[in-house]
């Protein structure tokens, strides 16, 4: 018999994380539905963003459609795929990304596939700052805050959002789930919480590769969603939390021609709850958050393990390494929205009686397509909504609709999931010709 191992998190500031052991067998391989191949309405973009110096490959750059909603981020390795419908005319493309002069390229430059893009490291020069107004960085951080009713979207907005969810044992993909979410947004001014709902999911599971333990994560896009601190400051900066931080600046930086102040935190010496240390990025003229990189500090790991698990296997020590978070907000008429967020939690299994341990990584991103005011206030009955207890793994059907996924602008997987979903498409094709000779 599976024996199921439920972990339940503390609320605190943490974003709402558990986590879900499980022992399985390799017969547990999760069943795919049927996929069907279709014609795609829209062109189909590849590459990779680099440093124009180092010729690294950047993360989180955004890649845009200028006069659209139409955007992409890189993955881990740098590249992109940006699909865009074939009625879109002539457009720029704008690719930018913190501490980098953005670079804008006409859509019709681009290639299908091997496309190089480079970004310059944008230097600030010193006589660009005004430095009697930002001598106080805790004073800014506050400003902002409270100002969010100001910036921020004080309209119901109704969002369409990609989200993806994976899992790996070591560098191996074992999970990845994918959806189409509606986020019922609710105004910044506003304590009611957003309500989302599923409009459409797919998810592949290889759970032949786990051995005799898997991960689950519970919350979905929740976890990701609970990362807009405008919209949920008690999770990283409440009043009672803030005094616990030490702020200061950083290099300022400018993004698409906007002066960005950079203001480092962390923690601050002798408090022994583990808080967070990042990087946010204020437009400096409107005293607005346009972003923010942070990661949980983990130098007590046991301490820290506590937070997002409750209960686990007796004869295993789990312990995380690595929590990092992330936050990207858009401006469209003159106000600001949420518009991605990824997080991703490292953790290792060291079981008793064995030389190895296992290293598992799971991450989950979402990025908002698209939005508009949601005028007549609609929301979603309670039934059709995603609740935060939700575990992804147990909720969604293997790969569906195909119709429809091939309209979506996604984020590119790492190469091993692409490498993984085309196997098991042509294995679906192999089964289709059995069953059709059978008949």
């Amino acid at each position: 018999m599976k024996k199921i191992y439920q972990f339940q998190i503390k609320k605190t500031i943490i974003s709402l994380i558990a986590i879900t052991f499980f022992i399985s067998s390799s017969q547990d391989v999760q069943a795919l539905q049927n996929n069907v191949s279709v014609t795609p309405s829209f062109n189909q973009f590849k590459g990779k963003v680099i440093d124009n110096d180092t010729r690294k490959p950047l993360v989180s750059a955004n890649l845009s459609i200028e006069g659209t909603n139409i955007n992409t981020i890189t993955n881990k390795e740098g590249e992109f795929l940006l699909k865009v419908p074939r009625n879109i005319g002539k457009k720029n493309v704008v690719i930018s990304l913190f501490g980098y002069v953005s670079q804008t390229i006409l859509l019709e430059h681009l290639k299908e596939d091997k496309n190089i893009i480079s970004l310059n490291i944008f230097m600030t020069e010193l006589a660009e700052i005004n430095i009697d107004v930002i001598k106080d960085a805790e004073k800014l951080v506050r400003e902002i805050l409270n100002k969010k009713g100001e910036n921020y979207s004080n309209d119901p907005t109704l969002m369409t959002a990609f989200y993806r969810e994976t899992i790996k044992k070591r560098k191996r993909n074992i999970s990845l789930s994918e959806a189409i979410i509606n986020i019922y947004k609710m105004p910044y001014n506003s304590s009611r919480r957003d309500a989302l709902q599923f409009y459409k999911i797919r998810k592949s599971t290889d759970y032949s590769r786990l051995d005799t333990l898997a991960f689950k994560l519970q919350g979905g896009p929740f976890n990701t969603l609970f990362i807009d601190i405008m919209k949920y400051p008690e999770y990283i900066f409440s009043e009672e939390s803030i005094p616990n931080y030490t702020f200061s600046f950083d290099h300022s930086t400018k993004v698409n021609n906007k002066l960005i102040h950079v203001i480092n935190f962390k923690q601050k010496n002798g408090f022994k709850e583990p808080l967070y240390k990042g990087k946010l990025f204020i437009d400096s003229e409107n005293k607005i958050l346009t972003s923010a990189i942070y990661s949980l500090n983990i130098t007590d790991k046991k301490m820290a393990s506590t937070m997002f698990l409750k209960k686990k296997p007796s004869q295993s020590i789990v312990l995380p390494t690595s929590a990092t978070y992330r936050v990207d907000y858009r401006e469209k008429d003159e106000k600001w929205y949420y518009g991605y967020s990824n997080l991703t939690l490292d953790f290792k299994v060291n079981w008793k009686n064995k030389l190895f341990n296992s290293n598992f990584s799971m991450s989950c991103e979402m990025a908002v397509t698209d939005w508009k005011k949601n005028v007549t206030e609609e929301m979603p009955k309670h039934n059709k909504r995603i609740k935060p207890s939700i575990i992804m793994a147990n909720y969604s059907l293997g790969f569906s609709d195909p119709d429809f996924w091939g309209e979506y602008n996604i984020i590119e997987p790492d190469k091993s999931i692409e490498l993984a979903i085309k196997k098991i498409q042509k294995q679906l094709k192999k089964s289709n010709k059995s069953a059709a000779t059978t008949l």
